[in-house]
């Protein structure tokens, strides 16, 4: 065991400078810490990175929209005065619908569906205002009598009840079911369906007639709903933008960041988290130590079972957080040119998810091991907005693409060529002549996500947005408030509350209660 000495000793040591890690160092150096922020990339952003994947062509690696950061976040931290710009913002989200002509979603709707949507839309985005609270609060622990806790569950009930006896019950009502049925309660459209489903199962291991998939919509709505106009939102530079204002508000707040400091493991002493020993063998002595990266890596790897009880070794290794989203970057030496979309529905956000039943039947496959026949996609053609990020006339296509497991029965290194070939040509059905543009590719697989950000199984959120998987138990009982089983160990990443996404709460909230446990 290495001996902690007084020459590299810090307050807090945040492991991972990803956008959670950078909003909590930023908060904790304001709060008066001394703060290290330990990233093992040769850059910041964890997955939300702006890199080359192909000569003279960059992309937002990861994520590659900005969509749920709050608003209040931005302008706390002063990203405006920290470089942050913006090449578009409050982007329109296009169906692309094979046979037939695109359409923003929402319009050019039948007279019923036109009504049914006004009504729909005008219901969850109250629901949503009401638990954008809870995105932002701690949660309470279940089964204990202190009444810190019992007034926070006390609060989220009057956070539901506020609604009103209609709006309350049929919240309630909705809250676990699949969002295929609720859905085809509402809307006749089969494409407006598909659309409206997509949002619901982003990112996840789930299928519009899976249990529980309502409540990601909402998740996905109230974050929106906080995000103010800052909703779907294309950093000027990509995401990685982003990444570096965060990074410029944490050293101006009196943080220090390394980069190429990957950690190998936590050092504990006296039961309590000591410090951190990098793979160079430097030991760092810190009160506390946050870690966002994902709660497998850290309680598993960086941490070891040794430290922890075996019931809660047991939890964590059951957290499902194996990936089923796939990125694909195509480098173009000209515009794509889709059919029917004009120049504004160009540089926005582009959908393919004809239907319900489409989406389904894209996701069966991944039951067994497969990846989708006819897969379906969230595009985005940054270049229009931002130019700087190709060479001059060229344009850059990323595309979030789902169903791609982690464990493909056949392995990634036989499936990826054929699979890269089903995409580009499914998006060239919507773009005629795309493929003689290609100048360079890149298919992410959650393979590649995993090796390439260091996210355990490749899932961006760290594990799945699920009823046994959410707010008061993310990522397990006995770590759900930030806190860990090892006093003075935190997380803050993706895979606490309240969870995946480009969205920083996670940071901030981790941040807070550091501050206010004293525990630095």
């Amino acid at each position: 065991m290495p001996t902690l000495g007084a020459q590299s000793r810090v307050d807090c040591i945040v492991i991972g400078g990803g956008h959670n890690g950078l909003v909590c160092a930023a908060m904790l150096a304001r709060g008066g810490r001394s703060v290290l922020v330990l990233e093992a990339a040769a850059g910041l952003g964890g997955a939300a990175l702006t890199r080359e994947f192909a000569p003279g062509y960059q992309v937002s690696a990861g994520a590659h929209l900005l969509h749920l950061m709050p608003a209040d976040l931005l302008s706390d931290l002063n990203l405006s005065t920290q470089g942050l710009e913006w090449a578009a913002q409050g982007l329109p989200t296009t169906a692309l619908i094979a046979g037939g002509a695109p359409f923003v979603v929402g319009q050019g709707l039948s007279a019923a569906d036109a009504a049914a949507y006004t009504l729909y839309t005008a219901r969850m985005r109250r629901f949503a205002a009401a638990l954008v609270p809870i995105l932002s609060k701690v949660p309470p622990r279940l089964g204990t009598d202190a009444w810190a806790d019992r007034l926070s569950l006390l609060r989220l009930g009057w956070q539901i009840r506020k609604l009103g006896r209609r709006d309350m019950r049929e919240l309630l009502r909705i809250g676990g079911m699949n969002v295929y049925d609720l859905l085809q309660e509402n809307f006749d459209s089969p494409a407006l369906k598909g659309a409206l489903a997509f949002d619901a199962v982003l990112g996840t291991n789930f299928g519009p007639r899976s249990p529980g998939t309502v409540l990601t919509l909402l998740y996905r709505l109230a974050a929106e709903s906080a995000a103010g106009s800052g909703a779907l939102s294309q950093p000027k530079g990509g995401l990685g933008a982003l990444c570096n204002a965060l990074a410029k508000a944490a050293t101006a707040a009196g943080a220090t960041i390394r980069t190429s400091a990957p950690v190998a493991r936590i050092v504990v002493e006296a039961d309590r988290a000591a410090g951190v020993v990098l793979e160079s063998g430097e030991v760092i002595a810190a009160r506390t130590v946050i870690s966002s990266a994902d709660p497998k890596t850290t309680f598993l790897q960086l941490l070891g079972a040794r430290y922890l009880d075996a019931g809660f070794v047991r939890r964590v290794r059951h957290i499902r957080s194996r990936g089923l989203s796939a990125k694909l970057h195509l480098a173009l030496n000209q515009a794509p040119q889709f059919q029917g979309l004009d120049a504004n529905s160009l540089g926005g956000r582009l959908l393919v998810a004809p239907s319900l039943q489409h989406i389904e039947h894209a996701y069966n496959h991944a039951k067994y091991g497969e990846y989708s026949a006819a897969p379906i996609m969230e595009i985005t053609v940054p270049t229009i907005n931002d130019p700087a990020l190709a060479p001059a006339g060229g344009h850059v296509l990323s595309a979030i693409v789902q169903y791609a497991p982690y464990t493909l029965k056949e392995g990634w290194h036989d499936g990826r060529q054929l699979f890269e070939k089903l995409c580009v040509d499914m998006i060239e059905s919507f773009a005629p002549g795309l493929r003689s543009s290609i100048v360079g590719t890149e298919l992410l697989t959650p393979v590649d996500i995993e090796r390439e950000f260091r996210i355990n199984g490749g899932h961006w959120h760290h594990g799945e947005l699920a009823f046994d998987q959410f707010f008061m138990v993310r990522p397990v009982p006995g770590a759900a408030q930030h806190r860990t089983p090892l006093d003075g160990l935190y997380l803050c990443g993706a895979g606490c509350h309240p969870g995946g996404g480009v969205i920083g709460i996670a940071g901030r909230n981790a941040a807070r209660q550091v501050l206010t446990q004293g525990a630095a």
